[in-house]
């Protein structure tokens, strides 16, 4: 693909860091489900730069973690979009500036 060579720089760039096991599992956009060794988190980090965003997969996986909320965090609400689309009942912000943080923060403390 378009972005392998860019896959494969990301993979040489996460060699020089020492990646470790999360604490709480990961949501993979490359697999769409969960993910906790240091191992697999970088492999999957290095697969989702050159293959599809596997978004409806990922939500569904929030979801059934327990996840009712989402925050998305940077300009615009693409994601946001994507989310009432998959599942009307799911709470989701965005926060991109210093007004929608305080939206999101008075949203969350209700």
């Amino acid at each position: 693909t378009l972005m392998a060579p860019a896959a494969k720089k990301l993979a040489a760039e996460l060699d020089k860091v020492a990646l470790h096991d999360a604490a709480f599992p990961v949501v993979s956009n490359y697999t769409g489900g969960l993910q906790q060794t240091a191992a697999e988190i970088k492999e999957n980090l290095v697969a989702q730069a050159d293959h599809p965003v596997r978004w409806i997969a990922c939500v569904a996986t929030m979801r059934d973690f327990g996840a009712d909320t989402y925050i998305e965090c940077g300009p615009g609400k693409t994601l946001a979009g994507f989310n009432k689309r998959i599942d009307k009942t799911l709470t989701s912000l965005n926060v991109e500036d210093e007004a929608s943080l305080q939206k999101t923060l008075d949203t969350l403390n209700k």
